[in-house]
């Protein structure tokens, strides 16, 4: 075990709220170890989460070709970096083979896959059971490098940083939509990535719908595949629907000037979370992608999860059930409302 690191590669290369709930980990070891290097190894979509961070030294990205990982290539890139602790956040085959030819010395994984013997400091903990957060089975990695970290909804730091150039062109996109940066707006975000079950689009629109009614700013986002699905949130309300326009820096920067987020179990209600806005989700009781797991991180939310009482709960008796269709979505608007009410900024 190596107990006093000098460079070391955290590596999450799954998806963007992943990567947000493994940031605190540079800060982390940064205390801890304030001359050690500190490098992540990321997707090429989420590079711009830990660009600028303050704790992260270097964010490298995967090489793929066609989405597969191309491994002599990611091999012969991590080797001349010579690392001397590798933290794999999110385990693959390839990435923890690699990581072992590379020469890593202190290679920090799970215990409970078949290729886990790639790993010579192993954590064996289940996260399917969902017995603790993402944000909290990260951390505990940390205790491989003697880092102990009592981190909860209170003292967490994502330090997540917001590109300058984005946000200008994020404030001119508003204004030439008419929304008035002095008040306070909602940022309604109905698609997502497909990991969940999501609220039905039907329940999101009469919540746009209730929160229009009373004299909201609503901004729709998504991206360009999901217009469709913002088109019918919108309806004939007052929102503002802006779908397809921003890239993940700016769908960032936007984020960073909203009041309220509003979202299923997304990448970029973590995004939210991390810049300390309030943040408004619905949830499946599914173990597995559970408010428990996977619900931002914060003490500023609003968790929403099917008021249908069963056991055993599984992704298809959800979906036969509609189980998300049971969330009373009056009781969701007078919440919010409640929030928006305590608002200092109104």
């Amino acid at each position: 075990m190596n107990r006093n690191p000098e460079n070391i590669l955290i590596v999450r290369t799954d998806r963007i709220g992943d990567l947000v709930l493994t940031l605190p980990l540079a800060g982390l070891i940064k205390e801890k170890y304030p001359k050690a290097k500190v490098s992540f190894l990321v997707r090429d979509y989420t590079k711009s989460i830990a660009d600028s961070h303050p704790y992260i030294d270097e964010v490298i990205v995967l090489k793929q070709n066609r989405n597969k990982v191309a491994f002599f290539e990611n091999l012969n890139l991590i080797k001349s970096k010579k690392y001397d602790t590798c933290i794999v956040v999110y385990p693959v085959f390839l990435i923890a083979l690699i990581l072992f030819l590379s020469g890593v010395k202190t290679r920090i994984g799970t215990g409970y896959r078949w290729y886990s013997f790639l790993f010579n400091n192993k954590i064996y903990e289940h996260r399917k059971n969902a017995e603790h957060h993402e944000l909290e089975y990260n951390v505990n990695l940390l205790d491989k490098i003697n880092i102990k970290n009592n981190v909860d909804e209170k003292n967490v730091r994502y330090n997540l940083n917001v590109d300058k150039d984005s946000l200008n062109v994020v404030k001119n996109i508003l204004t030439v939509n008419q929304i008035d940066l002095s008040k306070p707006f909602i940022i309604v975000h109905p698609g997502s990535g497909g990991s969940s079950l999501d609220l039905p689009s039907i329940k999101f629109a009469q919540l746009v719908k209730l929160l229009a009614e009373d004299r909201q700013q609503i901004l729709i986002t998504g991206n360009k595949e999901e217009k469709t699905l913002c088109k019918s949130v919108k309806a004939d309300t007052t929102a503002v629907n802006l779908a397809g326009l921003f890239n993940l820096e700016e769908l960032t920067a936007l984020i960073s000037l909203s009041f309220l987020f509003i979202s299923n179990s997304t990448g970029p209600i973590h995004i939210a979370a991390a810049l300390n806005k309030y943040v408004v989700g619905f949830y499946p009781k599914v173990i597995s992608c559970s408010k428990e797991r996977w619900a931002p991180y914060t003490c500023k939310k609003l968790i929403y999860e099917p008021s249908i009482d069963c056991n055993n709960c599984s992704i298809e008796q959800c979906k036969k059930l509609n189980c998300m269709e049971s969330i009373d979505i009056n009781k969701v608007f007078t919440d919010i409302k409640n929030v928006l009410n305590k608002n200092p900024e109104k």
